[in-house]
């Protein structure tokens, strides 16, 4: 089997990539040619949580590996169908953090729009897995609700589009946001949490970061990368240009059994995401959500792991270990 390159995809937009994602178990692990025995439990689970995996990430799997750690974050298991005590549908209380519905405000001086409940991936130990997006997203008359409530709370000087994948939105549709934010007088900054671009780096467009530059806020890209296997020489193409023209980029990780409880692979990720022009920001602890117990690494493996790390890499690459706690005035540092 011939995988597609990067070249190939280039001649593709990031939309059309998007809509050729896998979205069936059985046909990822043909592609992977991998054993059929996973299909069972991955059948069952897909039935609770879709899986969803662009082809150009695929592509950065290890053919016949069922072990791949890009695979394990995507590839639905049994696991996660069995029930555990202290693992809910909703881990960090975001619904209790909304006072209206789309809006989150967990932290002083910060408010978190939910924009879509459309991924380009469905990263397994997602801690929105179970949100109810249909009900609880910052689109049509509820946005309307959330920017008045922006200009009626002056101590809120950023705000954070997420989801979902906020760019899974048109770039016009963001730039359209961005003005209206823009339009209130104490808000400063605008940070973006995003996927995207790690599983499909082609997202990066001229549009984009057109957008980005020219916005009169202060513009935050927060990237989600949990292994170096993600990233490659078209990451740092596509990131350039923001660099370029002054876009902090940062990278938040979850700490993954099986994908990155690893010191050699945490601090491998810290060193190509500095390559790729990219701080690493946080190392996150797990949200213990429903269907994620097989993912959970202990707070005495984490706090080893991030001490190794702290001896072997500059302070500058050592993201901070945290944990999310519902009701916490911050992350909670494990160290």
């Amino acid at each position: 089997m011939i995988h597609r390159t990067d070249q190939t995809w280039q001649v593709l937009s990031w939309q059309r990539q998007l809509s050729e994602a896998f979205t069936d178990p059985d046909e990822l692990l043909r592609y992977l040619e991998i054993d059929k025995n996973l299909l069972p439990s991955a059948a069952s689970a897909q039935r609770k949580f879709s899986l969803r995996v662009p082809r150009w990430f695929a592509g950065r799997m290890e053919q016949g590996n069922p072990n791949d750690p890009l695979l394990r974050q995507v590839l639905p298991l049994e696991e996660e169908l069995l029930p555990k005590a202290g693992f809910l549908l909703d881990p960090v209380s975001d619904l209790e953090q909304a006072p209206i519905p789309g809006l989150l405000q967990k932290y002083h001086g910060r408010a978190l729009l939910i924009t879509t409940g459309a991924c380009a991936i469905n990263c397994r130990y997602c801690f929105r897995r179970h949100y109810p997006y249909a009900d609880s997203t910052a689109g049509g008359d509820r946005l309307s609700d959330a920017l008045a409530y922006l200009e009626e709370t002056p101590d809120i000087s950023e705000v954070i589009l997420s989801g979902g994948d906020p760019l899974m939105l048109p770039d016009h549709h963001l730039a359209e946001l961005g003005a209206r934010l823009e339009a209130i007088p104490h808000v400063r900054r605008l940070r973006i949490h995003t996927r995207l671009p790690v599983v499909l780096p082609d997202r990066i467009t001229a549009e984009l970061t057109d957008w980005l530059a020219a916005t009169q806020l202060q513009p935050i890209v927060v990237l989600h990368a949990n292994h170096s296997k993600e990233l490659s020489h078209e990451h740092r193409r596509a990131l350039a240009p923001l660099r370029a023209r002054g876009v902090t980029l940062l990278n938040q990780s979850v700490l993954l059994k099986g994908v990155n409880d690893n010191i050699q692979i945490l601090c491998d990720l810290s060193e190509k995401l500095f390559s790729v022009g990219v701080l690493p920001y946080y190392l996150h602890q797990l949200d213990r959500v429903a269907g994620a117990v097989h993912f959970e690494v202990t707070d005495a493996v984490a706090l080893d792991l991030h001490q190794q790390m702290s001896a072997r890499l500059p302070g500058y690459m050592l993201p901070r270990l945290v944990r999310e706690k519902a009701g916490a005035p911050s992350k909670i540092p494990l160290r």
